[in-house]
């Protein structure tokens, strides 16, 4: 149960007794309807799933990542849930790709993982630091309204910052981070990623 959220120097969400880490980052800009933050290096486990839904696509890949997380590597390691989950959309004519990831404690940062068995077919994805551009939501994530959210970040970018729109890697590819087990219906914390990597007055890496 929810008893309360907040945000620490290291984020972490604390929801009521538990502490749950995820990535670090700085607000680099700020605008009512979204902002773009500084991430510093990062490093994810991450599904690839070949899908029609953003749903299904991220239940298989979460799937595969809860095994690994409960034991399912090389070193049979056991690792504390993270946040967000974040699944990364890459439409295409043929159907879209799907990479679903788990964001590994930092102190993975510097040193390798437990390698997962192969059969779970997952990858280990290191992030430089860089910058994204953030739109939140609330309620649950779903098919009918993820493109909605994008829509409404990339309008945002484009009135807010025109300038910014130069630097969005790819409008079409984006990604959805959750925050909240799907048990919990209220409260609910969710985000539309979308790289800007190209942004450097703010003081973003190129």
């Amino acid at each position: 149960m929810t008893a309360a959220v907040s945000y620490l120097g290291r984020k972490c969400l604390v929801i009521s007794t538990y502490t749950i880490e995820s990535p670090e980052y700085r607000v680099v800009h700020l605008e009512s309807d979204f902002e773009i933050r500084l991430y510093k290096e990062m490093s994810w486990m991450s599904a690839l799933v070949h899908g029609t839904s953003f749903q299904n696509s991220t239940k298989d890949g979460f799937h595969r990542l809860y095994q690994y997380l409960h034991g399912a590597n090389l070193n049979f390691t056991q690792f504390l849930m993270t946040a967000p989950v974040v699944t990364s959309i890459n439409p295409s004519p043929h159907g879209s790709v799907y990479i679903v990831r788990y964001y590994l404690p930092s102190k993975y940062d510097k040193t390798s993982p437990p390698q997962p068995y192969t059969e779970l077919n997952l990858q280990l994805d290191k992030w430089k630091s860089h910058c994204i551009a953030i739109r939140k939501f609330p309620g649950y994530a779903r098919d009918d309204n993820i493109d909605k959210e994008k829509d409404a970040l990339v309008s945002s970018l484009g009135k807010h910052l025109a300038r910014l729109m130069q630097a969005v890697e790819n409008e079409y590819n984006y990604s959805i981070a959750q925050y909240n087990a799907s048990k919990h219906p209220t409260g609910r914390i969710n985000e539309v990623w979308m790289d800007v990597s190209g942004f450097t007055e703010e003081g973003c890496p190129v």
